[in-house]
């Protein structure tokens, strides 16, 4: 058939030109001309003019015709039966034209047919993706946890989903500004979730920068070829200041009388609708502390500060499938002392022996009284008064107690036991709060004299030293216990600062300091000493005032160190605390009043900085517990330092690695059930996070022919399907 002149016209030679010389080319061809019958055919979108095939019919057949889903482009050629194009097909248009092909005789008469013939359009890459917006705008919280999502780009293309014609995925090209050496933001290439990456989660901050800039781009054909077509949009992103914020110091007073539970505080995750919980670290029998699902923490009991001053514990926030979601917080709690303890004396009744001849202003004795109410507070301060004389002569105000120190004093030489032999005082111990305490000293009055000399002692001589000899003696038989003397502190050192030895072969009695002295506690003793026997006295004798002796010890002050109130110094933080944030406060006091100055020594790293006048200890850089766990450094107070000790608590700020010790290999070709174990470390403590998730990379070569399966949580096996 081929150079048929038996055509109707020559416009219709003219227009089939193409498709004559088209199917000249291609009559060798067994695949493009056959009977007529159902069949169906693909052909690729695009390419213009072009012949399907070449129905071949059978007598008393002469022509073919083609009736459906022609739409203009497809036709056949009555005379020749050639199923032709005349234009281009589009997948997105149509992707299957039916149609139907029939022979006929010369009168028109159907011979064969119809029969169903199917061209099913095959599509090529002929359209590039495109997002759904031209510019997109999202907001992050400072401090997200890395890889949380918190906005997603969209793209399509109208491509064949089916192909990788329309597989797409999505890249960040820019990113403005980037003052780091890598990227603040993150793009899942899949799903376009846009999300911190760890270098954003630690360094976002709105006070630095709170606007960004993202270009990102989309690619079809899964990004794999560089025929790819690509398209791009702007992502604007704000940083705001992270709602997820430790409340500062709580402070709850003790034994309060509020109904409960009492809401103390409030905390906000930066994701809506995670679940709060309280973490505790101490391990208490039962923390009195709860939180609602608005993160309202309360307080579900009284407190009592004498039980416990302070309470550590962390809030968590977790999704519903248990995961956590915002980093911990740490929640310190400071129980606030009140006025609910009265003072404790160590004895209801003090009885005080006095020479009638002591010199006014003599301190004849110390009353001493505790209060369980916090130290250095108003509650636990102390005040002494006397409330009563008896018998008031020769004066009612014989006696006088300074009201700080309960230190009981004469306040003139008219002691005389012709006049009265003993005194009895009542003493009112009182506190901030009124609370009062009666005291009873009997005061008995003696004709002591004494042959020994005052002895003047300097604060710093050492314990043991001897500062006085005193000799008694005993007409018994010697070397026996009637005759060996047993010397006493009887009155004025109710601290037993002074002890008394007996040389056993002279009797000769040796006076040392039995503690170290302090001028500040303690400037003058005065000492009564009694001399006795191992053995009792028989009956009707009795130790008269010539078995008792009396001497002063004067205590002279010397220059001291500072003294600091606790021996080490502890606080636990979290490593990734702000710089300048306060971790504690050291106190140190001078015995003789001078102001104490401090310092830091040793902070090799100079994470800390101290105030040198209020001691407050301060982050000076940025803390990291994989470089050091514990640091300890010292703190000096004039001449004098402790150690301070400061232990950081883990954060989850480093990413889980695959183990590297050891490359998996295979034979090739895989046939299937290959595998290999693959292990993964982190760096951080596993507190929160003691197990991973293993996933495959984002490409469909990997996804359709591995898979992988955990086994403990930090080991998993990957096998070649």
């Amino acid at each position: 058939m081929c150079g048929d002149s038996r055509h109707p016209s020559a416009a219709f030679l003219h227009s089939f030109l193409s498709l004559s010389q088209a199917l000249c080319q291609n009559l060798g061809d067994l695949h493009v001309t056959g009977p007529l019958k159902d069949m169906n055919f693909s052909v690729p979108e695009g390419g213009g003019v072009r012949v399907i095939y070449q129905f071949t019919s059978e007598p008393p057949a002469v022509s073919f015709r083609a009736t459906g889903e022609k739409d203009g482009i497809i036709d056949i050629v009555p005379k020749t039966g050639v199923l032709y194009l005349s234009g281009s097909l589009d997948w997105e248009t149509k992707p299957v034209h039916r149609l139907q092909v029939e022979s006929l005789d010369e009168k028109g008469n159907v011979v064969k047919g119809p029969y169903a013939v199917t061209i099913y359009v095959e599509d090529i890459n002929d359209n590039p993706p495109q997002f759904d917006q031209i510019k997109y705008t999202g907001v992050v919280r400072q401090n997200s946890r890395p890889g949380k999502p918190f906005m997603h780009v969209h793209a399509t293309d109208r491509d064949d989903p089916t192909t990788p014609h329309a597989q797409l995925t999505y890249s960040i090209l820019h990113h403005f500004p980037n003052p780091y050496a890598e990227m603040l933001f993150q793009i899942n290439n899949v799903t376009g979730a846009i999300s911190p990456s760890i270098t954003g989660s630690y360094y976002l901050d709105p006070q630095k920068q709170d606007t960004f800039t993202l270009v990102v781009t989309v690619k079809d054909m899964a990004g794999m070829t560089m025929n790819a077509f690509t398209s791009s949009a702007d992502v604007i992103i704000t940083v705001k200041e992270s709602l997820w914020k430790a409340p500062p110091t709580i402070r709850i007073q003790e034994n309060s009388t509020q109904i409960y539970p009492v809401n103390i505080s409030q905390v906000h995750s930066n994701e809506p609708g995670v679940i709060y919980d309280l973490f505790e670290k101490e391990k208490l029998p039962r923390l009195p502390f709860s939180i609602d699902q608005n993160g309202v923490i309360y307080v579900t009991d009284p407190l009592d500060r004498e039980e416990k001053d302070t309470y550590s514990f962390f809030v968590v926030t977790k999704d519903n499938k248990g995961e956590l979601v915002d980093k911990p917080l740490h929640i310190h709690v400071i129980v606030e002392d009140i006025n609910d303890n009265p003072p404790v004396c160590q004895q209801a009744l003090t009885v005080i022996e006095v020479q009638e001849n002591e010199d006014e202003g003599s301190n004849i004795g110390t009353l001493l009284a505790t209060d369980m109410d916090k130290e250095g507070t108003l509650n636990s301060r102390l005040q002494f008064k006397i409330g009563s004389q008896v018998p008031a002569v020769p004066a009612s105000n014989l006696f006088f107690i300074q009201q700080e120190t309960g230190i009981l004093q004469l306040t003139s030489r008219s002691l005389n036991r012709r006049i009265a032999s003993n005194y009895s005082l009542k003493v009112l111990v009182t506190d901030a709060g009124m609370y009062c305490l009666l005291l009873y000293i009997r005061i008995i009055l003696s004709t002591l004299a004494s042959p020994y000399h005052n002895v003047t002692v300097a604060e710093s001589l050492p314990v043991g030293t001897v500062i006085l000899e005193i000799q008694a003696t005993d007409g018994d038989e010697p070397a026996t216990g009637s005759s060996y003397i047993f010397y006493q502190v009887k009155e004025g050192d109710p601290n037993n600062t002074f002890i008394i030895e007996t040389d056993s072969e002279t009797n000769r009695g040796f006076v040392k300091i039995n503690k170290a002295l302090d001028f500040e506690a303690a400037s003058v003793y005065n000492l009564v000493i009694s001399a006795t026997n191992p053995e009792p006295l028989v009956s009707g004798v009795q130790y008269n005032s010539s078995s008792f002796t009396s001497f002063k010890v004067f205590v002279t002050n010397v220059d001291e160190p500072p003294v600091f109130h606790k021996t080490v110094y502890k606080a636990e933080v979290s490593e990734d605390i702000p710089v300048n944030t306060l971790v504690m406060t050291v106190e140190a006091y001078d015995p003789e009043g001078d102001t104490v100055r401090y310092s830091l020594e040793g902070d090799v790293r100079k994470w800390l900085r101290i105030n040198s006048i209020t001691g407050q200890v301060y982050t000076a850089s940025t803390l990291d517990r994989e470089q050091q766990g514990t640091y300890t450094v010292e703190v000096v107070a004039s001449e004098l330092s402790k150690t301070l000790i400061l232990h950081l608590h883990d954060v989850n700020d480093n990413p889980p690695q695959l183990a590297m010790d050891y490359t998996p290999f295979f034979c090739h070709p895989l046939r299937g059930g290959e595998g290999a174990f693959i292990q993964a470390a982190d760096a951080d403590e596993h507190s929160y996070y003691s197990t991973f998730t293993f996933s495959l990379a984002d490409d469909m070569n990997t996804r359709n022919n591995w898979e992988i399966s955990t086994i403990n949580g930090k080991l998993i096996k990957s096998n070649y399907q």
